[in-house]
């Protein structure tokens, strides 16, 4: 679940390629979302290019809509802004800017045509209207959540090696740790944006194993002995069926992030998931002989 107060613009626009080294690319997700994996990239914007040619005629060249041939195919590149800039000594630059001085501020992108084969590294001047392009904050929040530890919970009861009764209440808790129940929490920077995300665990779904699930919304309470068979206060079930019990609980997470200073800020979700078997026995009538 996904929830976004403010849809951040990841917009295209044409940019002139100048050919330079093979660099790392990250590719492109529906929206123009950047997948930004094992890179410390954030920026995407795409451009299309008629083809071939890019004079907007068809392969027959006759003007699109007119006549019989095929609209030229578009062919549709990614840019991403490189993170940290290279230094203005190294190749990279030198090639993309032709070895001149830019004439105004700017950066160096990454651009990745597929359908073309065309990679390479290219030069934009800041404030170009020819690309608007802007740092999705869900990629990097997605990129916060990858970092964080956050593992299935610790089922504390049912064990696998306890003794449990038909009609009897059964607690049903989790030991509770920063990883299996939260508060966790990581950010993740591009540029001068900042994400920050916290997650924790808003419900644990039990599913008991005989056709009934139970919520509850905190890692259950631990029974004691001096509890005898008073019902769990907030977590837990009866089983009516002796027999082997595949009992599974869900830790739904939520995951909070925002941007620092303020701005925009949703909700990402995850799950983690572990499993025990319950076995269930008849209580047996006291012998009264």
């Amino acid at each position: 679940m996904l929830k976004r107060t403010a849809p951040a613009a990841v917009l295209g626009g044409a940019l002139l390629a100048v050919a330079g080294p093979l660099v790392p690319t990250a590719s492109a997700a529906s929206g123009g979302v950047c997948d930004t994996s094992g890179m410390a990239v954030s920026v995407c914007a795409e451009d299309r290019t008629g083809r071939p040619g890019g004079d907007g005629k068809q392969a027959g060249g006759k003007p699109n809509g007119g006549g019989k041939g095929k609209p030229a195919k578009e062919v549709k590149c990614r840019y991403v802004k490189l993170s940290p800039q290279p230094p203005k000594d190294s190749m990279s630059y030198q090639v993309a800017t032709g070895g001149r001085a830019p004439d105004g501020p700017g950066a160096l992108y990454t651009v990745d045509c597929p359908e073309s084969s065309r990679v390479s590294v290219v030069w934009r001047a800041d404030g170009d209207d020819d690309a608007v392009v802007a740092i999705d904050p869900e990629v990097l929040a997605r990129q916060a959540l990858d970092s964080m530890t956050l593992r299935p919970p610790d089922i504390a009861s049912p064990r696998s090696e306890g003794t449990y009764l038909i009609g009897m209440p059964m607690w049903l808790w989790v030991d509770q740790s920063d990883s299996t129940m939260g508060p966790v929490s990581a950010s993740a920077s591009a540029g001068s944006v900042t994400v920050s995300a916290t997650a924790k665990v808003k419900r644990l779904r039990w599913d008991m194993g005989d056709g009934t699930t139970v919520t509850c919304t905190g890692p259950g309470t631990r029974y004691t002995a001096d509890q005898g068979t008073a019902a769990s206060p907030d977590c837990g079930h009866r089983y009516d069926k002796p027999g082997r019990h595949p009992v599974e609980v869900t830790a739904e997470w939520e995951v909070d992030w925002e941007v620092d200073g303020g701005g925009e800020s949703g909700t990402l979700a995850e799950t983690r998931t572990s499993q025990v078997t319950a076995v269930l026995h008849q209580a047996q009538a006291p012998n009264t002989r």
